[in-house]
């Protein structure tokens, strides 16, 4: 999808977008494209909007690093071709949100959610200790250093097609943080929660070092989990959201405002 506005103030006229549901916004209204989980107030289309420049949003919810770079995507009977080949080559800003899927962030954190659900029964009781399989996902070393590979290798991409872009590597918004205590919108157990906070920063960590790697801007929104479930104002949605665990309208404004912030530096 191609946005056109009017003159870029900030001297960026092309922006594009890689990445999955934590870019594309699935369930924040209105839908761009609704098969690709894709929102028109995600926050590459809020930040091309103020900078009033193009954007070409490649973003397809569910996208691993796998589906930017080299395979197609299916997702509600659509066939998406790997995001990478969609690049423009005159894009000047190209963000990147990808990795989570990777390491089965979201995926095992829905369904830890679902299980608790189905643990009230014991009718249900059974497939609750089947949704919970081994517990939650604890990367490895050699799991991080794959995911930060991967996020090298798409900004090594994005530089041979659009080799005037600034790349910014863009993290994911915190859902589980200090203030999260266990509640219906956070089902899960003390413990439970500090290991999906442990997740998370493993995910951190992968981006972190990608950056590093390749010299590409990071914009680590991780440190904001002051708007974690359980905050004042959450930025994220909780288990009964739609879908669950997700960026809400606010937590895309916010991730919009720090991005400006960090391209006029």
């Amino acid at each position: 999808m191609e946005i056109r506005s009017g003159e870029a103030g900030s001297g960026i006229r092309h922006i594009a977008a890689l990445g999955a549901s934590f870019a594309s916004g699935p369930g924040i209204r209105p839908m761009a494209v609704r098969s690709a989980g894709r929102s028109r107030v995600n926050y590459p289309s809020l930040l091309a909007a103020r900078l009033g420049a193009r954007l070409t949003d490649l973003t397809v919810s569910g996208a691993t690093t796998a589906t930017v770079l080299d395979i197609p995507q299916r997702r509600l009977l659509r066939r998406f071709p790997p995001q990478i080949r969609g690049l423009p080559a005159d894009a000047d800003l190209v963000t990147v949100t990808a990795g989570g899927n990777d390491l089965d962030y979201i995926g095992s954190m829905t369904r830890h959610a679902i299980a608790a659900r189905l643990a009230v029964s014991p009718v249900t009781r059974p497939a609750s200790r089947r949704l919970r399989g081994s517990g939650v996902p604890v990367p490895t070393t050699a799991d991080v250093e794959r995911t930060a590979d991967a996020l090298a290798r798409i900004v090594d991409e994005v530089r041979r097609r659009a080799t005037a872009a600034r790349i910014v590597l863009v993290d994911y918004l915190p859902v589980l943080g200090p203030e999260t205590k266990p509640t219906p919108d956070a089902p899960f157990s003390p413990d439970q929660i500090a290991a999906f906070r442990a997740l998370a920063h493993r995910i951190a960590e992968a981006f972190a070092r990608a950056a590093e790697r390749t010299g590409a801007d990071l914009l680590a929104v991780s440190a904001e989990e002051g708007h974690a479930l359980g905050s004042a104002e959450p930025w994220v949605t909780g288990a009964h959201g739609r879908p669950p665990f997700h960026p809400n309208a606010a937590g895309m404004r916010a991730v919009a405002d720090r991005l400006e912030r960090l391209l006029a530096v």
